[in-house]
C-alpha cells in the first residue's frame, strides 16, 4: 500500500508537503514533524459519498440525556448529559478534574450504563485507591485501563461496549498510525480525538465522551486551538487547590448556555455538589447581629442568581499613597467607585486604605454589585453595620445617579426566596414584580441610599 508524507508544525498544525525549516504559519523554527499518509485510504475518503436528509427528520438527542446526581453539574452541562456529545474538561493539576469524573462515572454506573474510564496517566491501582477513598461502594459496570495506546482503548470500546467514555488525559496518548509524532504533540492529539470524535457520534451506536486536557502556565488547555473547535462543551474548573470552593464553568456548549457556572465543595469524599449558592456565599450570623463593612448584593453566574457577601475594610494610610486592593475586582473599579463616593457621597477617602473582598472569593464581573460595594465601604468608614436583610442591586454612574441592572426580576426574587426584607434598587424598576414578603426599595442616587440606611 503506497504511503507518502507530509510536515505537520507541532506548535500550530499547520500541515505542508514538503520540509521547509521554518513553519509558514508561525514562523516557528524546528517544529515541523514528518506524518505518514495512505494514499489509498485518503482517495476513498474523498470518493465515498453519504447523502443528506432533511433536517426535519433528524432525530433529536436533546431530550434523551443522561442525568446524574449532582444538580450543579446538571446545570452546566444544560440540564444533563447529551448521549453523542464529546466534552473536554480541563483545569490546573489538583483542581478535582480526575476526582469529579470517577464520581460521575461510578455514579452512572450504578444506574446500569457501562462507563470505561481510560488512563494514560495513572496506573490501575492508583485510580482504584482514588475510588476507594471517595466511592462508598464501587459499581460492577465501571471498567478502567491503563494504557497509552489508543488503539488499545478503541479496542476495548468495541469489546465493552461502554455507555460513557472517560479519557484521561487526551495530552498522554497515541496512535499507531503516526509513529512520527510524540505523545501530545498536535498530530497525537488532534488524531487520537478525531477517533473519539468518530465513536461518539456514531448514529447506530452513540456515546458520551469526557476528555480531560492538561493547561497550561497561561491557563490555557494544552495542543491546538482545534482541539476546544472539535469538541461538543468545553468545561473549565477553577479554584485554588488548597481552597474548598471550586467553580464548574462552561466556556462552550453546544447542548446548553455559555458562561453557566456550578459550585462545589472539595472533601475528603471527592467533590460535593453546593446546591444552595446563595446560602454558601453568606456567613451565618444571628438575626440582630451586624458587622460593619459586610454588605449583601446579587450576582448572577450563567442564568442563575446568586446573593453575595461583599466585605470591606477601610484603614488610616501612613504613606502618601493609599492602598486600593480589591481581590475580587479590578483595581481601575475599585478606583472608580471610590472617586464617586468621594465626590458624590461626600466621604473623603484620600488618606484611607480600602480593601475589598467577597465571601468565597468569586469575581465581581457584573456592574450590579457597585451599589453594594460602595455601602460596604462607607459601614466601614462609619463602623456601623448594615441591617442583615438589606440587600442593594444597582449601578451607580459617575453622577452618582443609581443605574438600571438586566435581570432584576430574577434577583429579587432570589432574594425574597431566601427570606429578606429590603431590597435597594435605582428608581422606576421595581415595580409590578409579584413578591411574597420582600420590600423594594427605589432611590434616585447614592446620596438618598446613604441617608436612608445610615439616618
Amino acid at each position: 500500500m503506497k504511503k507518502s508524507s507530509i510536515y505537520v508544525c507541532s506548535n500550530c498544525g499547520y500541515e505542508m508537503v514538503g520540509h521547509m525549516g521554518k513553519c509558514p504559519e508561525c514562523n516557528s523554527w524546528g517544529t515541523l514533524e514528518e506524518k505518514q499518509v495512505d494514499n489509498k485510504k485518503s482517495s476513498n475518503k474523498r470518493n465515498a459519498t453519504k447523502p443528506s436528509i432533511r433536517l426535519k427528520e433528524v432525530q433529536s438527542t436533546n431530550s434523551n440525556r443522561i442525568i446524574t446526581n449532582m444538580e450543579e453539574f446538571n446545570r452546566v452541562m444544560g440540564g444533563g448529559i447529551v448521549r453523542d456529545s464529546v466534552t473536554i474538561v480541563a483545569a490546573r493539576p489538583g483542581a478535582g478534574k480526575s476526582t469529579l469524573l470517577l464520581q460521575v462515572a461510578n455514579e452512572l454506573a450504578n444506574t446500569g450504563l457501562k462507563v470505561l474510564y481510560a488512563s494514560g496517566e495513572e496506573s490501575e491501582s492508583q485510580i482504584k485507591s482514588r475510588a476507594d477513598r471517595i466511592i462508598n461502594e464501587i459499581s460492577n459496570n465501571l471498567w478502567v485501563i491503563s494504557d497509552n495506546s489508543m488503539d488499545n482503548v478503541l479496542n476495548n470500546i468495541h469489546s465493552i461496549d461502554p455507555d460513557l467514555i472517560i479519557v484521561d488525559s487526551i495530552q498522554t496518548f497515541t496512535l499507531d498510525a503516526f509513529p512520527g509524532s510524540r505523545a501530545g504533540s498536535p498530530t497525537q492529539t488532534m488524531e487520537c480525538a478525531y477517533e473519539l470524535v468518530k465513536v461518539a457520534k456514531n448514529p447506530h451506536r452513540p456515546r458520551a465522551i469526557f476528555i480531560i486536557g492538561q493547561m497550561t502556565k497561561d491557563d490555557e488547555i494544552a495542543g491546538v486551538r482545534a482541539l476546544e473547535h472539535l469538541v461538543d462543551t468545553v468545561l473549565i474548573i477553577e479554584g485554588e487547590s488548597g481552597e474548598e470552593l471550586r467553580s464548574l464553568l462552561a466556556t462552550k456548549n453546544r447542548y446548553g448556555s455559555t458562561g453557566e457556572m456550578g459550585f462545589f465543595s472539595m472533601s475528603d469524599k471527592g467533590m460535593l455538589s453546593i446546591d444552595n449558592p446563595s446560602e454558601y456565599f453568606m456567613t451565618k450570623r444571628d438575626e440582630n447581629c451586624t458587622v460593619s463593612g459586610s454588605c449583601l448584593t446579587v450576582v448572577r453566574e450563567g442564568t442563575r442568581p446568586i446573593i453575595l457577601e461583599i466585605e470591606s475594610l477601610v484603614s488610616d494610610s501612613f504613606t502618601p499613597y493609599p492602598s486600593r486592593i480589591g481581590e475580587s475586582l479590578k483595581r481601575e473599579q475599585l478606583n472608580t467607585l471610590v472617586s464617586i463616593l468621594e465626590q458624590r457621597g461626600g466621604i473623603k477617602l484620600y488618606d484611607k486604605n480600602v480593601v475589598i473582598k467577597t465571601t468565597g472569593g468569586i469575581r465581581l464581573k457584573e456592574q450590579a454589585s457597585n451599589l453594594a460595594v460602595i455601602m460596604s465601604i462607607i459601614s466601614s468608614v462609619f463602623n456601623v453595620g448594615i441591617p442583615n436583610d438589606y440587600v442593594f442591586i444597582s449601578d451607580v454612574g459617575l453622577t452618582g445617579e443609581l443605574k438600571k441592572v438586566p435581570s432584576l426580576e430574577s434577583r429579587l426574587k432570589e432574594v425574597d426566596r431566601m427570606g429578606f426584607k429590603k431590597a435597594f434598587v435605582a428608581e422606576g424598576y421595581g415595580r409590578n414584580i409579584n413578591l411574597k414578603n420582600l420590600e423594594v426599595i427605589e432611590m434616585k442616587n447614592l446620596k438618598d441610599v446613604i441617608n436612608y440606611v445610615f439616618k
